[in-house]
């Protein structure tokens, strides 16, 4: 008998909840086969068999647990049942009979035609005793099911149903960090406005060669990457985070970029991302939100971030305050891309602007640096030929 414990998913977590359970109790699974889906405050693992047997469930599904414990045990002696087989050809034989009475259906509508309700009612006319008693005995049992029905049918047609869920150990994680970043930090934002009219032209212009060579589209996140790299190497506060007394500076841009998964916001992290080229950007990007999405991302791939970067402009967002993510000291926000009337050269325009925002840590960045930062940023992504054309055709 193999017990199969709760795994650590990291340092610090002492509990995980049990997100959901892949198989059956009762059920035979091989060996390294994905039993359940495992919650923690960080990120979803799954566990697997350590062995080939029966599976035993042992704890319910949403159930919170500690790590170590015991969740399930696998019968290694038990053999592969043969009711699989079996049960495949009940099936099938089920299938037989029922394409059997499909096609001896046709002969049989002569009983259904309307000549024989108005016999029926004849007899029905003038019911017997017996037929009355049957319908008194009936009434008593049906009478105490019609108000709970209609209950039912008078909350459904007023909308006043509700239904209650409980949180998952990270939607409760992020709920908590969100509430202390407000209460902890000195946190303000300042805003600045994007002419995206270079970026698209390029991205034009280029984008089939860049597919072709790279296997993978040009993106806009690539070029925002790109250009926040570049203003955190002149503005280093930005790229930095307090702790305790002190303040710790980075000389490397690990990049977070926040991705909409089903299970909540999760934040995977670029490492080195002023190292990589726009086409590592987009790929790496790519493979971090599929596995977002499909919450397979480890806790290395969220953790250790020094700036962050949100898309809110994919949901349609036309201006928003991103939170920063701890111990981060900012976050970028971008947003939708909407075309204005904007003075160029006195003269009246109309032009894809982007509004962007910068949520930043007064007590580490001062106004000066933040603007500065922002306003490094909207240059570097205005004017983008110099930094990025050569790498991106080269």
């Amino acid at each position: 008998m193999i017990e199969m414990k709760v795994p650590s998913p990291g340092e610090s977590i002492t509990e995980v909840q049990i997100s959901s359970w892949l198989k059956k109790d009762g059920d035979y699974v091989e060996k390294d086969e994905e039993l359940c889906e495992i919650d923690s405050d960080k990120a979803t693992l799954t566990l697997n068999a350590e062995a080939s047997g029966k599976l035993k469930i042992l704890v319910k599904e949403g159930e919170t647990v500690e790590v170590g414990k015991v969740v399930c045990t696998i019968d290694d002696s038990a053999a592969k049942s043969a009711e699989a087989p079996k049960a495949e050809k009940q099936e099938k034989t089920a299938e037989v009979k029922e394409k059997k009475q499909a096609e001896e259906k046709p002969a049989e509508p002569q009983p259904e035609k309307k000549p024989a309700p108005v016999a029926e009612k004849k007899e029905t006319a003038q019911p017997a005793p017996e037929k009355s008693k049957e319908k008194a005995e009936k009434q008593p049992a049906e009478k105490p099911e019609q108000p709970q029905t209609s209950n039912i049918k008078a909350e459904t047609a007023e909308g006043r149903t509700i239904r209650r869920q409980k949180m998952t150990m990270l939607r409760k994680k992020v709920a908590q960090r969100l509430v202390a970043v407000k209460q902890e930090t000195a946190m303000l934002t300042t805003f600045n406005e994007v002419d995206m009219s270079a970026i698209m032209n390029i991205r034009q212009q280029y984008k089939d060669v860049f597919l072709e060579k790279h296997k993978v589209k040009l993106g806009f996140m690539s070029f925002f990457t790109k250009a926040v790299c570049e203003a955190l190497k002149n503005f280093p506060a930005v790229n930095a985070q307090i702790d305790g007394d002190e303040i710790i500076y980075h000389d490397y841009c690990d990049i977070g970029i926040a991705v909409s998964a089903p299970k909540g916001l999760m934040v995977p992290v670029m490492r080195n991302a002023e190292r990589m080229t726009f086409a590592e950007i987009e790929l790496t990007i790519a493979e971090l939100a599929g596995k977002a999405r499909e919450a397979k991302l480890s806790i290395e791939e969220m953790s250790n971030g020094t700036f962050t970067i949100t898309n809110g402009g994919v949901f349609g967002s036309m201006l928003s305050t991103p939170i920063i993510n701890p111990p981060q000291s900012a976050i970028l926000g971008m947003h939708n891309i909407v075309e204005r009337p904007v003075a160029v050269n006195k003269k009246t325009e109309i032009r894809p602007i982007m509004y962007v925002a910068l949520s930043y840590d007064h007590r580490i960045i001062d106004g000066k640096e933040s603007v500065s930062f922002l306003v490094n940023v909207k240059q570097l992504l205005e004017d983008p030929l110099k930094m990025f054309l050569k790498e991106m055709i080269g």
